[in-house]
């Protein structure tokens, strides 16, 4: 009866300890269709996915210098040809003027580029706003 119950208990054991291992296969069709999916929303909204920071000071003859960063955070899209609407404000918070300005530099995937652009921004501009129009997308292979 002992070797009975001793067997059973074992062979219990023993299938009970046995987990089947299914490997997964990496799936490239769904890999490539998922990756052509993130180019394609990173290509067309480049203003989500470039970050500008900037500074802006006077130099001697009056001119505001801009000085600043694009920051690409896209994953696989290199832009070019970022267009920047820089928009001048009074200490009030009232919009003075605005202008657009083209960097023509390459950024790629998280990297950086800096800008410095002058401008002969309106009496009474107390800050500088920037924004990113638009930029030309491209997902290098």
């Amino acid at each position: 009866m002992k070797n009975q119950i001793l067997f059973s208990l074992s062979f219990i054991l023993f299938f009970a300890c046995q987990t089947e291992r299914k490997e997964k296969k990496f799936d490239t069709q769904s890999y490539e269709k998922t990756k052509e999916s993130l180019a394609d929303k990173e290509k067309n909204n480049p203003a989500k996915f470039l970050k500008v920071d900037n500074r802006d000071r006077k130099n001697l003859i009056g001119q505001t210098v801009v000085i600043g960063h694009i920051t690409n955070k896209a994953s696989v899209c290199t832009y070019k040809d970022v267009e920047l609407k820089m928009s001048f404000y009074s200490k009030t918070g009232t919009k003075l003027d605005e202008g657009i300005e083209t960097i023509y530099e390459t950024i790629p995937p998280g990297e950086s580029v800096k800008f410095k652009t002058k401008y002969f921004a309106p009496k009474g501009t107390d800050s500088v706003s920037i924004q990113v129009l638009k930029g030309i997308g491209e997902v290098k292979e």
